[in-house]
């Protein structure tokens, strides 16, 4: 009991503000309230302002370096002849102007899919470890791919993209089947072991395809590894479509995931419609992730890293996040496929390498505080 006759304040818990030792009942009553739910990461437009500007300025800069690094060294003078004029037609502006601007193209266009469908993916599963290649889409789009021109004969890359999508999607559906198996329904741990498990079985599949056929193995082993040298720009102008429609699929479905990021007992209370919003960013993931493995082959990690590495500067809200994965994204496997051609040069490791190379410390670091904060 206080001196006014009131029983005295219970102790702050570690959720409520601090009061002083004096404070009465009335000043009690008049304390703020607990704050309600709120989408995550709010704060973070204090930083988007400033890190937006720096992340292109980024990838501007390895855009650059992208057009410069190869081979064949290009100087300041020659790419800046090669983008902006046409009077003079050297080696090297041609080497340019034919193959490193479609190749600097492809990457970035690339690295803008998979960090969408990643950031995608983790936002409706709820699990930081989700990704396209963890997830087994990147596995069922290659499946499909190289069972198509195994026994299909199918050759020309723009056709790669359609039976990657009905590979990419039926391999989600059977990693979520086998995830939601059991009691506890979907667990973040249930959907990654799952993923990993198809993956395997796809693999070995594709590589029993490799052995047995020659003319497959010759045909798609660079593909298979992950490139994104020698495309020309129509194939990547025939995945565009699909990147337009996920940015704005995503950019809508923002509001939405920062919902389901506060739990889905909240979201339902709020009146969302858990079950229309997940299946649509589904969609927009697979349509994302098929069409990069269709132009570039499976490459892994970009999609589980750069939400990870967006969040660690902007913070948790998906209204920030989506915008600066479709520019960290690029740069990200753009930096991957320079330090490939310059930690072989004069030749080269195709990008899927680099990044599996580095993306596979990341997802033991991933892991280890995932199982540490179980």
């Amino acid at each position: 009991m206080d001196r006014t006759g009131n029983p005295a304040p219970a102790a702050p818990s570690e959720t409520d503000e601090a009061l002083p030792s004096d404070t009465t009942s009335a000043s009690r009553e008049e304390a703020p309230a607990a704050p309600t739910a709120r989408p995550p990461g709010r704060r973070s437009f204090l930083k988007a302002p400033a890190a937006f500007p720096i992340a292109l300025a980024a990838l501007a800069g390895v855009m650059v370096l992208s057009l410069r690094i190869g081979a064949l060294p290009i100087s300041n003078s020659d790419m800046l002849n090669a983008l902006f004029s046409y009077s003079e037609d050297s080696y090297s502006q041609r080497v340019v102007r034919d193959l490193r601007i479609p190749r600097t193209l492809m990457g970035a266009v690339v690295g803008a899919a998979l960090a969408l469908s990643g950031v995608m993916m983790q936002a409706i599963t709820r699990n930081p470890l989700a990704g396209p290649s963890i997830l087994g889409v990147n596995s069922g789009a290659a499946f499909a791919v190289v069972t198509a021109v195994s026994f299909g004969g199918l050759a020309n890359p723009m056709h790669y993209i359609w039976f990657a999508f009905a590979g990419g999607g039926a391999a989600a559906l059977l990693v979520y089947t086998l995830g939601s198996m059991g009691s506890g329904g979907a667990s973040p741990v249930k959907l990654a072991l799952a993923g990993v498990i198809v993956s395997i079985l796809l693999n070995s599949w594709l590589t029993a395809l490799m052995l047995l056929d020659s003319r497959t193995l010759d045909a798609m082993r660079f593909w298979l590894a992950g490139s994104i040298s020698g495309r020309d720009l129509s194939v990547m102008i025939s995945m565009l479509p699909f990147l337009a429609g996920g940015v704005i699929g995503a950019l809508f479905l923002a509001p939405g995931m920062n919902v389901i990021a506060l739990g889905e007992d909240t979201a339902r209370s709020l009146g969302m419609r858990l079950g229309a919003v997940r299946g649509t960013a589904a969609i927009l993931t697979v349509l994302a992730a098929a069409a990069s493995v269709a132009v570039a082959g499976p490459i892994g990690f970009v999609g589980l890293a750069v939400p990870h590495l967006v969040r660690g500067m902007v913070g948790s809200d998906y209204r920030v996040i989506v915008p600066m994965c479709l520019v960290t994204g690029p740069a990200v496997l753009l930096g991957a496929d320079i330090l490939g051609r310059a930690a072989a040069y004069p030749s080269e490791l195709q990008v899927g390498i680099v990044t599996s190379l580095v993306g596979a410390p990341v997802l033991i670091i991933l892991a280890r505080r995932r199982a540490a904060a179980l």
